[in-house]
């Protein structure tokens, strides 16, 4: 509420009084109030990195190891510069040779077991052989390039390797967690927990 000073009477400073009017300052207290309210509501604390396992899952699956909304990649192998949903960067990921790598060995299991069992116990001919497998081969091996490779930029992301340790919405490296030591900005000791020299 505001206040109004009445006029002053026999030379003595007058007692100020408050102002019932709804126009004083009550309204705009509560104003002020409403702001911090929203202000406070607005700035909510970024999403904490993802485990490994539903990382590598959703980039299995083609989405963003993050958040599970944005698509990974742009086209068929290219990855995309960022994710359209949380904006995780992308770009500086290192998945390399593994994914082929990866999809050699498992489709190289899978079929050759298969082709093993199938000479062993049935007579197939040779011409069966010779055109069905190796299209299999090739038909699971594209099938799985992708996933495989989305599966890596997961496990990439959980790691924290590389670009990853920035998250999205923190303006800088990943928020610390909890298990992490916190520090003093007056403590001059080395963060490696080795003896320093201290301030010079």
């Amino acid at each position: 509420m505001g206040v109004v000073p009445p006029a002053s009477t026999q030379g003595r400073p007058a007692t100020p009084t408050l102002d019932p009017s709804p126009l004083g300052g009550g309204k705009r207290a509560t104003g002020r109030k409403n702001e911090a309210i929203a202000v406070t509501a607005t700035h909510t604390l970024p999403a904490p990195r993802t485990g490994i396992v539903r990382s590598m899952a959703r980039g299995f699956l083609g989405r963003c190891p993050h958040c599970g909304e944005g698509r990974v990649f742009g086209r068929f192998l290219k990855v995309a510069p960022d994710c359209t949903a949380c904006g995780l960067e992308l770009h500086h990921h290192r998945a390399d040779d593994l994914p082929p790598y990866a999809v050699i060995f498992i489709v190289g299991h899978v079929v050759g077991y298969v082709i093993l069992e199938m000479e062993m116990n049935y007579d197939v001919p040779l011409w069966f052989q010779l055109t069905f497998w190796p299209l299999a081969t090739l038909g699971s091996a594209l099938a799985l390039l992708q996933p495989v490779k989305g599966a890596v930029v997961g496990l990439q992301y959980a790691l924290g390797m590389n670009g990853f340790a920035k998250l999205p919405g923190t303006g800088g490296a990943a928020p610390a967690r909890p298990e992490d030591p916190q520090r003093d900005p007056s403590d001059d000791r080395s963060p490696t927990g080795s003896p320093g020299l201290g301030r010079a």
